[in-house]
């Protein structure tokens, strides 16, 4: 299933159906941000809104982008409209739905779903401010290599949404060719137990010059 049909069908029951990967990243973003300023806001990958919310209580503006039509639909029930726009876009295509530059570029369960990284650091470098920050929360590349993929039930059974593998490696390197520093890197585990596997990685980025 493609990604924005699986999320188009996800919406009516992501914010209530268990899930430990949504709600540890929401956690993530939430401290690898608590110490950064920011007043303009790109985020990427809305979905719901579980962290919409949280980054316009920062910013004066947000641009929250999603390609699920259905899953900005909920994300409109949540947030202050005067603060936040919404738009619809398919991110692996050049980013017209910019507006300016920003003091933060967000992603929140985005990557893995889009094969190629260079384009999106490239145009994710092209929309911040210099002494901007980028922050990444996505699925721990050692829980995909156990097989683990966003997935959800219907009635018709599991639906298990298109996926790649990208090694911690590859978000450094995809980064770094666009002018992008690694400034902070943090492992999130369930229930904190760190004798598992983590479950989140949160990446932090600046763009210095």
């Amino acid at each position: 299933m493609n990604t924005q049909q699986a999320y188009d069908n996800w919406a009516s029951q992501y914010d209530s159906s268990e899930n430990k990967t949504r709600d540890l990243e929401a956690r993530a973003l939430r401290e690898c941000l608590a110490e950064i300023s920011f007043q303009k806001c790109l985020e990427i990958g809305c979905g719901t809104g579980k962290n919409t919310v949280w980054l316009a209580g920062k910013a004066n503006q947000v641009t929250a982008v999603d390609l699920s039509e259905e899953m900005i639909a909920k994300a409109k029930e949540k947030v202050n409209p005067d603060k936040v726009q919404f738009k619809i876009a398919d991110i692996t295509k050049e980013w017209k739905f910019r507006d300016g530059l920003y003091d933060l570029v967000s992603f929140s369960l985005v990557l893995e779903h889009i094969e190629d990284l260079n384009h999106i650091f490239k145009e994710t470098s092209a929309s911040l401010h210099p002494g901007g920050h980028v922050y990444l929360g996505e699925l721990h590349p050692f829980k995909q290599y156990t097989g683990s993929k966003a997935r959800f039930d219907t009635e018709e059974g599991q639906q298990v949404v298109q996926c790649y593998n990208h090694h911690f490696t590859d978000f450094i390197h995809s980064s770094r060719e666009q002018g992008l520093t690694l400034v902070d890197v943090k492992e999130y585990f369930d229930d904190d137990n760190r004798n598992g596997i983590p479950r989140i990685l949160a990446l932090v980025f600046k763009k210095f010059m």
